[in-house]
């Protein structure tokens, strides 16, 4: 796996600052709506927004894993059930190829769609899902391209960055609604306009609203870039694990032709899977592209071809 150690260190140093980037965006709006609705409230706000997301990133390393199985309703695999169906052993297989240090734990979801992903803070912390669907449609070799395609983001660290961006954007999300309630039902705008004779206030309470509106939506936007930077990266280390392209590159196929979504994932995690579980295509570039969750499954297998 010679030339992967440089992914994996670069991988905990971007961990570091997703993290950083997330408390000083989460003390600017705090800043923002602070000002917007009492001033002598913003030093309050900001020392919540600072435990808020010491809290947060602590919840997104710890537990990311049991959040994330809990939110698309994976549950552990049945070894009697799924080693038959080449699920565990394939995962063991795997393990032994790249020499991780622990066993990832194999989950299930029951879904009809085609999908599939790993999660979880490192190594020995980790776990690999597939739906169902996948199992039903996949033959043996498909399926060992599609788990080592998972086992890659955990070999490069992937997981840990990913896992920790997905938690804390859906905290962003959520403290900007309640934020966004805080300004519109709190009145503390109007105070400020009656106390001080207040166009200052009112810049603020817009410009905290602005800043409210459009905060999830990069946030979201970095999570995507993330997860689009790291596809062909595990596509090609999962042909390196099997020295088999052609499983992996019908696997995709198999998936890109299945039009059978997964409505119950969440949009933050949506960048986790092997594919959209909304179904969502984006081609081309430009704004289509910014908001991909993946590249283009034709390019991929472009790319696997040429291997």
């Amino acid at each position: 796996m010679y030339g992967f150690e440089a992914q994996i260190a670069a991988n905990k140093l971007k961990t570091f600052w997703v993290v950083l980037g997330f408390t000083l965006f989460i003390m600017l709006l705090g800043y923002v709506v602070g000002e917007a609705y009492s001033p002598e409230m913003t030093y309050v706000i900001l020392s919540g927004c600072l435990v808020f997301s010491i809290f947060g990133t602590g919840i997104g390393y710890w537990y990311s894993d049991s959040i994330i199985t809990s939110m698309v309703g994976a549950r552990p695999a049945n070894p009697n059930v799924y080693r038959e169906r080449f699920l565990i052993d394939s995962i063991e297989g795997l393990v032994l190829a790249c020499g991780l240090p622990a066993i990832p734990r194999a989950y299930v979801i029951d879904s009809p769609a085609m999908n599939a992903f790993a999660t979880g803070r490192d190594p020995q912390h980790s776990l690999i899902a597939v739906t169902t669907g996948l199992l039903d449609t996949l033959d043996r070799q498909e399926l060992e391209g599609v788990l080592a395609h998972e086992m890659s983001h955990i070999y490069n660290r992937d997981i840990m960055l990913m896992g920790v961006a997905a938690i804390l954007v859906g905290g962003i999300a959520m403290f900007c609604h309640v934020m966004t309630r805080v300004l519109f039902y709190g009145g503390g705008g109007r105070r400020r306009d009656n106390d001080s004779g207040g166009g200052g206030a009112g810049i603020f309470a817009l410009v905290g609203i602005v800043f409210l509106i459009l905060a999830p939506i990069f946030a979201n936007l970095l999570n995507l870039m993330l997860s689009r930077k790291r596809e062909f990266l595990a596509d090609a280390t999962a042909v390196k694990l099997t020295r088999n392209p052609e499983g992996l590159k019908n696997a995709l196929l198999k998936i890109s032709q299945s039009a059978e979504p997964m409505p119950e994932v969440e949009q933050e995690l949506s960048a986790l899977f092997i594919d959209h579980p909304q179904k969502k295509e984006f081609s081309g570039g430009g704004m289509a592209a910014m908001f991909a969750t993946h590249p283009p499954i034709e390019a991929r297998i472009a790319a696997l071809d040429r291997m």
